[in-house]
């Protein structure tokens, strides 16, 4: 049969798909749409206009499992990120035993599950972690696409699916069939596989209060904005209070959410439904503990490390050695930001409606900053009225009064930031210089990885992960953080810079992480920009 597909038939394909499914492509995804439009139309032996209608009008719910195949990635493997596996055994788990003392139930989901590497990976670690036969354990797995359900049932894999998986591990759960492994009866019969489609409000699936952990990884990246953000209402409201989210190792719930609190363990992100406490105390003192501050030096106000100690001190002594690198080492005498600058790290200032006066210190507080006149700028901006002092105003803040050595007034600042937006990375890349500043290196390092978390392409905290490293004397560390640094700089936003960069003009950063990386013993350095 021969069919005209137009590129209207796409654009209908496409919104079709994720309004179905949930799964978004955008433009540059076009011509790979059309492909596989084009082979499911000669599948169903159907005029384009039949099928789309079929799609639009619910009569080919049987397709959407078949698109879930063609569209996405399902590759995976037992134990994948495996340093989230070590946090569900080593803090999730024990919390939320100790939460459901009473009960003795465990529930948790796998939502995208695959061929089911992942629930049966989480059925081996329950297995070692939950001895006491007193518990009860549940293990559902959700996916949409029928041919991975159904490999997953069989329990059979090639040795490639166990290439993260321990030895001993291996060598207990898995029996050897001709050239594949077969997983042990035990592990195959605690997981629960079923059919689901996660684009679409399933009250069997997401019923209340109900799930301690969700797995739900590598699958939001395929959904579209509004896909996504359903799906996380869904979530929370199926977790249990204070239960578990773990998301894949590219994915954060920055402007998607606001029901969960970020959590860092074992090398790992993950999140917690947040409950009654006051926003982000909890996160902190978690925080804070992880990275072995001492909190009862600071409530007695014990006299921080000396400036020179610290990485603003690093940028400020490191002027006079940029300046035979570069010129002008500094920004320009009165330089101004634009009228509606764009900072990828939060949302625009000229985004939220403000009174004149307000938006008009602002701007000059802005222009301020860039002439580094950082005393005058701080004084604008804490004679903003409190309906005014919306998050970009208080990191505007939190920057100046760091800028101004007033580092604890800087880090109160981005406390009272963070328990309104505990994923704003601005304000954890400067909480990361005020812990430097403190002499905890620890929590320095802790805040720098939140900020590189939650929004990778920000430079900043690369480039001060990589100078906290060659302090330490970890030289391959260093070289990691700063090449990485580097490649960011060369492209991060001019706006960002003049926010963040400490007075520094873009050449003068650069110039800085090439010299550090030299230092390093990093002789494999590009060219200037």
């Amino acid at each position: 049969m021969n069919r005209l597909v137009t590129i209207r038939d796409v654009e209908r394909f496409r919104t079709l798909v994720t309004l179905r499914t949930g799964l978004h492509f955008d433009e540059t995804k076009t011509d790979f749409l059309n492909t596989v439009l084009m082979r499911r139309l000669d599948s169903a032996a159907l005029s384009t206009d039949a099928y789309l209608s079929g799609l639009e009008n619910h009569t080919t719910t049987a397709e959407l499992a078949v698109l879930a195949r063609e569209l996405t990635v399902g590759e995976t493997y037992f134990f994948r990120n495996s340093d989230q596996f070590r946090a569900l055994a080593n803090t999730v788990l024990p919390d939320r035993m100790a939460a459901n003392a009473a009960g003795r139930t465990l529930k948790l989901l796998s939502a995208g599950c695959a061929s089911g590497e992942e629930p049966y990976s989480l059925a081996i670690l329950l297995a070692k972690a939950v001895t006491d036969p007193t518990w009860a354990v549940d293990i559902r797995a959700a996916d949409l696409n029928p041919a991975a359900l159904a490999k997953a049932a069989t329990g059979r894999y090639s040795p490639w699916s166990l290439r993260d998986t321990p030895a001993d591990v291996r060598g207990q759960w898995f029996h050897p069939v001709g050239r594949d492994l077969l997983l042990d009866r035990r592990i195959r019969d605690a997981v629960r596989f079923e059919q689901r489609n996660l684009a679409v409000d399933d009250a069997d699936l997401w019923p209340p209060a109900f799930y301690d952990v969700v797995f739900c990884r590598n699958t939001m990246m395929y959904f579209g904005r509004p896909q996504a953000r359903a799906l996380l209402v869904r979530i929370a409201r199926s977790l249990r209070p204070g239960g578990y989210l773990f998301l894949g190792h590219a994915e954060t719930l920055r402007d998607l959410s606001d029901d969960f609190h970020l959590r860092h363990t074992d090398d790992t992100f993950y999140y917690q439904l947040k409950e009654d406490d006051p926003p982000n105390s909890a996160g902190r003192a978690t925080s804070r503990r992880l990275a072995g501050q001492d909190e009862t030096s600071v409530a007695r106000g014990e006299p921080e490390p000396a400036l020179s100690d610290s990485w603003v001190a690093l940028i400020a002594g490191a002027s006079r050695r940029v300046a035979e690198l570069t010129a002008p080492p500094r920004l320009a005498a009165t330089p101004s930001l634009p009228a509606t600058p764009s900072l990828p790290a939060t949302p625009s200032l000229a985004a939220v409606p403000v009174a004149p006066a307000p938006a008009r210190n602002l701007a000059r507080a802005r222009d301020l900053l860039g002439a580094e006149q950082f005393v005058e700028a701080l004084a604008l901006v804490q004679t903003l009225p409190a309906a005014a002092r919306d998050p970009d105003a208080l990191l505007l803040e939190a920057i100046l009064l760091a800028l101004s050595h007033r580092l604890p007034a800087a880090e109160a600042a981005c406390e009272h930031l963070l328990d309104i937006d505990e994923f704003n990375a601005g304000a954890h890349y400067v909480s990361a210089l005020c812990r430097d500043n403190a002499g905890d290196r620890a929590g320095a390092v802790e805040h720098d990885r939140m900020a590189v978390y939650l929004d990778p392409g920000f430079a900043m905290p690369w480039l001060h992960l990589g100078l906290l490293a060659r302090r330490a004397g970890d030289r391959d560390t260093a070289r990691r953080e700063l090449a990485q640094a580097l490649i960011l700089l060369k492209r991060e936003d001019s706006s960002r810079l003049l926010l963040f960069g400490g007075g520094f003009s873009r050449n003068a950063l650069v110039a800085l992480c090439r010299s550090a990386l030299q230092e390093c013993g990093d002789t494999n350095i590009e060219g200037a920009p």
